[in-house]
């Protein structure tokens, strides 16, 4: 188990940007790069999470496959964040800080806002959802006014009174008809005059009666002068009471008339209305069906950006609530590069120390190495000059000797009679090939050999000077 807790540990450490030679020769340093690992993977894990919620909230997709998508984006936050720590090296310098700090801190402040969005979100999600409610339904009042008030709708009021109209005349036979007005006065002027006639003729006949009887105007009873004019008088009113009345049944006959052709037409305007507004009205109920089925179904992020916004204005303290949460998870994501940063505003510890010892080491290592490798091609290239020289040398002795042994012969051939017999000549050394470089060359090979070990060594088996 220990063995364990040990192996998570470095491992934590080396995620925070330790380097494990170093962190063997300086354990101290060890529980400051564990703590830097875990807060690490805490940011790891919470933006794991609100990208979980995000691709749920933007897509609908299925959990399982939101939370595989928000360990993706998990392990690329954490991977962003060891490059932020990883680049800021250990630095006395406060310029230099606050140069390599600002544009890693404002990265830091972007992925933490990226992330605390949608947690934020999640956590007023029932607030949210309630205005969501109150939000579509306005969204649909609102679309609802634009399609009435759109051309193709605009003139339906007006249609669906006049099929009231219509069918208030064809259930009133006409009566109804607004029209009709003229027609009708007509006939109540007819009965007016009619009426009035038959007043006055009733009137005369009163009179032609009381003067028959005796009983008023001259008060003679029978047939006389009085009684005749008031007889005339009436018999007269009779006649024009019979012409008012048979104005009138002409002016009722035209009036029934007139309704009965309104009825009729209203009749055949009706059907060609109604089936105009079922038209309309199935047009208008389908633009509004599309719209209320996308509406409802428009619960993404933009909305509930909104909607939070819109509780924010309504409500000052979920307002306050909504900015602190936020201001929490974007701390959380911007820790790790502050923690770096306010560790390299403190003293060098053994680690940075020894850090910046392997660094140089491993860099004069390497000016030994290239050194060392351009001395050995330097030393190849004078002992193959010296053998070159050397091969032609021998070459020069060997055409000497040749030419000096000729000469030699000759001059005994022409002495041959005066000279004893010489001694015997000593036999000479055979000579090499003219591609031998003899000694030379194999010095020079064991020499480069010995060179190349030395540079392929290790660095860390050599001290530096």
């Amino acid at each position: 188990m220990r063995f364990r807790r040990g192996r998570i540990g470095n491992g934590m450490a080396e995620l925070a940007g330790a380097r494990p030679d170093v962190l063997a020769a300086a354990p101290g340093a060890r529980a400051r790069f564990v703590a830097l690992g875990g807060v690490l993977l805490s940011t790891g894990g919470l933006a794991a999470v609100s990208a979980a919620f995000a691709v749920h909230m933007a897509l609908g997709v299925w959990w399982p496959f939101a939370l595989l998508v928000g360990l993706g984006w998990g392990a690329v936050v954490v991977n962003l964040d060891r490059m932020l720590l990883v680049g800021m090296a250990h630095d006395s310098s406060l310029k230099r800080n606050l140069v390599m700090a600002v544009p890693r801190v404002g990265l830091a402040l972007v992925l933490g806002i990226v992330v605390a969005t949608p947690l934020t979100l999640q956590v007023f999600h029932k607030e949210i959802d309630a205005e969501i409610v109150v939000m579509q339904a306005e969204a649909a009042d609102a679309h609802r006014t634009s399609l009435e008030q759109d051309e193709r709708f605009a003139h339906l009021p007006e249609l669906e009174e006049r099929i009231a109209v219509s069918e208030s005349i064809v259930a009133s036979g006409g009566v109804a008809d607004t029209g009709l007005a003229v027609v009708r006065a007509e006939v109540t002027a007819k009965q007016a005059v009619l009426d009035q006639a038959v007043e006055v003729s009733r009137a005369l006949e009163a009179k032609a009666q009381c003067e028959l009887d005796g009983t008023c105007g001259t008060g003679e009873a029978g047939t006389g002068t009085a009684y005749v004019e008031a007889r005339a008088a009436a018999d007269a009113q009779a006649a024009v009471v019979d012409t008012a009345r048979s104005e009138l049944d002409a002016a009722v006959d035209a009036a029934s008339a007139a309704e009965s052709r309104s009825a009729s037409l209203a009749a055949s305007s009706l059907e060609t209305d109604r089936a105009e507004l079922t038209r309309l009205t199935a047009e208008l109920d389908r633009l509004q069906g599309a719209f209320d089925a996308q509406n409802e179904g428009s619960g993404g992020i933009l909305l509930r950006l909104e909607a939070l916004d819109r509780l924010g204005d309504k409500n000052a303290t979920l307002a306050a609530a909504q900015f602190m949460l936020s201001l929490l998870f974007m701390c959380v994501e911007v820790l790790p590069v502050l923690m770096k940063l306010l560790l390299n505003f403190s003293p060098p510890s053994a680690y940075d120390k020894l850090a910046a010892l392997r660094d140089t080491g491993d860099v004069e290592i390497e000016e030994l190495a290239q050194e060392s490798r351009k001395t050995v091609a330097i030393a190849k290239e004078e002992l193959l000059v010296l053998a070159e020289k050397e091969r032609v040398d021998r070459q020069k002795e060997a055409i000497l000797a040749r030419r000096r042994a000729a000469l030699a012969e000759v001059a005994a051939r022409t002495q041959a009679p005066q000279q004893t017999p010489a001694a015997p000549a000593q036999v000479e050394e055979p000579s090499r090939a003219m591609w031998d470089t003899g000694p030379i060359r194999e010095l020079a090979r064991n020499a480069a050999l010995r060179t190349v070990r030395t540079v392929r060594r290790r660095p860390e088996d050599r001290v530096p000077v």
